[in-house]
């Protein structure tokens, strides 16, 4: 025997998606957790630290979804090599509590039975309880916990009901624990499948008694939210007021930022003598790092209601409604989510397109899942839109600039659309696989988890903000004021800096699409992070007038750029190419350099043609 005592003890959490594993962590680890990827692989590593009630040190891991340890997705390959003790530099866990919802327990007997089979201390948690209470359905703990031969808690995890239960349970099977080593479990055959999922139906039958009134709230809910009509019209409703959200919610508090950032430069102005230092705080920090800080109100607006509509439990139906959109385009609908996303980050999009089995249905996901708004476009989209479309009320209700941001929106999922439908009739044809999606219940969201989610973001954000953008703004002001301009040259010194040369330069390249040789500046560091157009913008246009923009880059712009230069931009932003880091997440995720290029080089070509096109037009009807 092992004495666990003496060191760490480590508890995985498995179970399938959508069990509530995930709130279960956090409730068990609160703030002492730590993010970061398998060795070897690409795929999220969550663990955190407990204190059990006998006092012993354990290590949390909150492994990957799976229905089945017979893996068919990369996800479910790391779950499994887990818990088998094949994974590389990963310990075998002393301890597995499997996760289940308890309002279906159909698909998690199957599983737990499956885990038996690994040699490990198990214990089956009976998660979200309360929602199995409230339709009526009854539980035969005792006898679940004999026919399994595991022992069963209920937890309600947001609630953090059940934790004391669970622990206990971890506390009991611990000191039973055997050194650990890698497993012998080898899957099963056909017959041994279909022997164990009739076991998991007669267990089912015997432990599990259905209401005898049934719940009808999510029968109702289902019947208007899943209907083909109605349905699609909601979601789309859904995502226009959301974007609608971005600018009406958000123009208080980024007016204010805008505000104070003008009143700090205007101070620093007035406070520090002139010279190097003032211009590289004034010029540098506040109008580069400042403009960009200032549109955090949108990416926490964003984000809050992605991350509420998920503990809802609405994102699994709007995968299911759009199944059949994205499966007429070649896409497979469990591509909805890394998708969806990509609409915060193309990173954690292309990376959980992992939750798909079919190599070509993942790579062709994976190649249009940047073509999503993620949100470092949101600060270019809404300086632009700010400063060239008015902020005022179509037919009294919906705001003009909201409904550009929703139109920007709506071109990237439309051009993914016709992206993928290409791919896969010219480089993998053939039908899709079906999609089967378990569907969670309803839920009231959780307060704790949403704020929980929205701090992590937006505490990503501003370390983007004060690490790479800071960095690059360093740059770029020094390339914008050096060398100075010699006696007597005409026009703004940065006309005669490095900056100013290397715009001048590449410029002629981008005259088709109406870009001046400012922007072809801010296009350059956008390959670090798109967000940094905005940060360069606001140097560059500060230094040009000798530091007196003072955070009102929208009016400078309103003044050096056309409209029709303006909405080229725009049409460029929604294709454009990818920042570094996400060409090098498609490297790891696709083990090649090929198909970054392939993404780098389509991109382009969409970007150019788009602004080019756009330019043209709108400079026939905006002269």
């Amino acid at each position: 025997m092992t004495d666990i005592t003496a060191g760490t003890a480590r508890v995985a959490l498995v179970g399938n998606p959508n069990s509530g594993k995930t709130a279960l962590f956090n409730a068990l680890t609160g703030s002492r957790q730590k993010v970061a990827n398998y060795p070897g692989v690409t795929v999220e590593r969550k663990e955190g630290v407990l204190h059990t009630p006998a006092d012993r040190r354990v290590m949390v891991v909150d492994l990957p979804g799976t229905y089945s340890l017979r893996a068919r997705s990369p996800d479910e390959e790391v779950t499994r090599d887990v818990v088998l003790g094949r994974l590389a530099g990963e310990a075998v866990p002393d301890v597995l509590v499997c996760v289940a919802d308890a309002t279906n327990l159909r698909l998690v007997l199957r599983l737990a039975l499956e885990l038996k089979q690994v040699g490990r201390p198990i214990v089956l948690a009976l998660n979200m309880i309360d929602i199995a209470e409230r339709r009526g359905l009854d539980i035969d703990i005792p006898r679940l916990s004999q026919a399994l031969g595991v022992p069963v808690v209920t937890t309600v995890a947001v609630r953090k009901r059940g934790l004391t239960e669970l622990l206990e349970q971890i506390d009991h099977l611990l000191p039973e624990v055997k050194p650990g080593a890698a497993s012998a479990w080898r899957p099963p055959n056909s017959t041994e499948l279909r022997a164990a999922h009739r076991q998991a139906e007669q267990i089912l039958k015997d432990c599990v008694r259905p209401p005898a009134r049934p719940d009808t709230w999510t029968g109702r809910l289902d019947g208007v939210l899943l209907h083909p009509v109605w349905g699609v019209l909601i979601l789309l409703a859904v995502l226009f007021l959301m974007f609608q959200a971005v600018f009406t919610w958000a123009t208080p508090a980024k007016d204010l930022l805008d505000a104070g950032f003008g009143a700090l430069g205007n101070l620093v102005t007035q406070l520090a003598p002139a010279g190097v230092v003032r211009s590289l705080l004034v010029d540098g920090v506040i109008s580069g790092v400042g403009n960009v800080i200032s549109f955090l109100p949108q990416i926490v607006i964003l984000f809050f209601l992605i991350i509420l509509l998920e503990d809802f439990g609405y994102m699994a139906r709007a995968a299911f409604l759009m199944d059949r959109i994205m499966g007429a385009a070649g896409l497979h609908g469990r591509a909805f989510i890394p998708l969806l996303s990509s609409f915060a980050c193309a990173i954690p999009g292309i990376m959980s397109a992992r939750v798909i089995d079919n190599r070509r249905d993942r790579l062709t996901t994976i190649l249009v899942a940047p073509l999503m708004t993620c949100s470092a476009r949101i600060p270019v989209y809404t300086l632009v839109i700010s400063a060239f479309i008015p902020r005022r009320t179509l037919w009294g209700v919906v705001n003009e600039q909201g409904l550009v941001m929703f139109a920007l929106y709506g071109a990237g999922i439309v051009s993914a659309l016709l992206i993928a439908a290409l791919l896969r009739g010219v480089l993998w044809r053939g039908a899709s696989e079906p999609f089967i999606v378990e569907l969670p219940s309803y839920k009231l969201p959780n307060p704790a988890n949403i704020a929980q989610g929205v701090i992590q973001r937006a505490k990503a954000f501003l370390k983007r903000a004060g690490t790479t953008i800071f960095a690059i703004m360093i740059l770029i002001w020094f390339l914008s004021s050096v060398p100075g301009a010699p006696p007597g040259a005409p026009g703004p010194a940065i006309n005669c800096s490095f900056a100013g040369m290397i715009g001048r330069a590449i410029q002629p390249a981008f005259a088709p699409v109406g870009f001046n040789w400012q922007i072809v500046v801010a296009l350059i560091p956008a390959m670090a992070a798109r967000e940094v157009v905005v940060a360069v913008l606001g140097t560059v246009y500060a230094i040009s007038a000798g530091g007196e923009t003072g955070g009102a880059l929208g009016s400078a712009l309103q003044h050096q750029w056309s409209l029709p230069t303006a909405l080229a931009l725009l049409a460029w932003f929604v294709f454009a190419p990818q920042c570094a880091s996400t060409l090098g997440v498609v490297r790891r995720e696709t083990n090649s350099w090929t198909w970054p290029a392939v993404m780098f080089g389509y991109m382009s070509v969409l970007a150019y043609l788009a602004a080019m096109i756009t330019y043209r037009v709108a400079s026939i009807f905006f002269h």
